[in-house]
């Protein structure tokens, strides 16, 4: 019969989390920062754009201008990556990352031009936002597993 002062077992006590769900948990929050900064400048710059190039140009120009500050930021900030070393290679998958988003978000455009050929720019840019979220998602995915990715294996710097 056990005693009331034998130790806790073990399997009682809380779990600590794993180092990867702990990056994490410091990875979203400084991801959604940089996203939301950057996507208040992507659609600025698509409005201002937009009336001059048209809607799929204006996209492409603000996607590709913000995307770079984007994969700089989180690099920097998200993923605690200093330094020059890594940095023209995270800019190039970055770029990969960059076309899955222009493929979403220019899908969206496609989808408003062929249903509504007179849609008002609120609506595109709604729709925009829309694919943005989606894009927001998968970058923050590919970025951690692919981009950022340690040697080791791991999410990002230990550090992190």
């Amino acid at each position: 019969m056990p005693s009331d002062s034998a130790p806790v077992a073990a399997s009682q006590e809380p779990a600590a989390a794993p180092p990867a769900a702990l990056r994490v948990r410091r990875q979203l929050p400084v991801f959604a920062i940089v996203g939301a900064v950057c996507t208040v400048a992507y659609l600025g710059l698509y409005a201002l754009l937009q009336p001059a190039t048209g809607p799929q140009a204006a996209n492409l120009i603000a996607l590709l201008v913000t995307a770079v500050g984007n994969t700089a930021a989180n690099r920097r900030f998200t993923f605690k990556v200093r330094g020059t070393r890594g940095a023209a290679r995270h800019q190039l998958q970055g770029l990969v990352v960059f076309l899955a988003g222009l493929a979403l978000s220019s899908g969206a455009l496609e989808v408003v031009d062929r249903t509504d050929p007179q849609a008002s720019s609120t609506v595109e840019i709604g729709a925009l936002v829309a694919a943005n979220v989606a894009a927001t998602m998968l970058r923050f995915v590919l970025l951690r597993l692919w981009v950022f990715k340690e040697p080791d294996g791991s999410a990002g710097p230990a550090g992190g």
